[in-house]
């Protein structure tokens, strides 16, 4: 299966219309709402701190580059001072539960001494299709860990069965020093049984070569027994690309092939020139939709391709 993503265009960025959200739309988080009138995209706004809170976009189902609504106050907010989401909250993976609740796993950012800042997972729920958000608790649902003491994030989470799985990026080195500084991490595989309480350590399933920092954001589709990942691909030089990889055995090891990712750079000027990854995947009888950021790491906002050959 040869995919390729046809780009439908920019969707959004903040621009200052509110105080909470002065810039960026990171991390799109789409899914469809339960009525199946509309995708509803989560993202990270930032405000003029840099501290980051998730609100969302609402795009029409058909056509994903025309916007609906946008979320005039966080649907969730930053932790307290002092917890592990006191700087920032990224949308990372919705999953609805039989109930019909949402459960939201997300990125908590906190700014570091030693080190620029720590991420560690967070849940939420919600009980009005994403709109708000509560925490399940003030702590981390993954948090350090001896191997992964900086970085547990960027994950993807699915029910499996009457169990969980969730393919995440983890852990402990810096390169460089100071502002300059960057995390280096792998993709990790652990295992649950309600979802919530998550053993310490996860496997690593994919490791950064050389040349690289680390994957972020895998997002998955399967079809006749194999598993399709697209992933944010960091190399040492550059900011994210899409890469893609495929696995035989449920997601435990990959296959990579880098070629494969379908997504292009934008044309010189573009929103999307120099950057393109940290991307969701969200299926529906239109069109398997791919929502991504541009450069910048979210500063120019979303937008959304479709696949053919999927």
């Amino acid at each position: 299966m040869s995919v390729t993503w046809r780009k439908l265009g920019h969707v959004y960025s903040a621009s200052g219309e509110r105080p909470w959200a002065a810039s960026h739309a990171y991390c799109p988080t789409a899914f469809l709402v339960e009525d199946g009138s509309r995708i509803r995209v989560l993202c990270a706004f930032l405000d003029i701190d840099n501290v980051g809170r998730c609100g969302w976009v609402d795009v029409e189902l058909g056509r994903p580059d025309r916007i609906v609504a946008v979320a005039t106050e966080p649907a969730l907010d930053v932790g307290r001072a002092g917890t592990f989401d006191e700087h920032g909250v990224t949308p990372l993976s919705v999953v609805r539960l039989h109930d019909r609740r949402l459960r939201l796993y997300y990125a908590g950012w906190q700014r570091g001494v030693g080190i620029r800042y720590t991420i560690f997972l967070g849940l939420a729920v919600s009980d009005d299709e994403g709109a708000t958000f509560r925490r399940i608790s003030e702590a981390p649902v993954l948090d350090r860990v001896d191997g992964e003491l900086y970085l547990r994030t960027g994950a993807l989470v699915r029910p499996d069965g009457d169990a969980w799985r969730m393919w995440y990026s983890g852990g402990d080195e810096w390169l460089g020093r100071g502002a300059d500084a960057r995390p280096r991490y792998s993709l990790r595989h652990v295992r649950s049984a309600d979802g919530v309480t998550w053993p310490r350590q996860g496997d690593v399933c994919l490791e950064p070569r050389d040349d690289e920092l680390g994957f972020g954001r895998p997002c998955m589709v399967s079809r006749e027994g194999l598993l399709h990942m697209w992933f944010s691909r960091r190399a040492l030089d550059g900011p994210y690309r899409l890469s893609y990889a495929s696995s035989l055995d449920g997601g435990l090891s990959w296959d990579r092939d880098d070629g494969r990712g379908g997504l292009d750079l934008g044309p010189p000027g573009a929103w999307d020139a120099e950057m393109v990854g940290l991307s969701s995947i969200v299926e529906t009888d239109d069109g398997t939709y791919l929502f991504y950021n541009g450069n910048n790491y979210g500063q120019t906002g979303f937008g959304v391709a479709v696949a053919e050959g999927l």
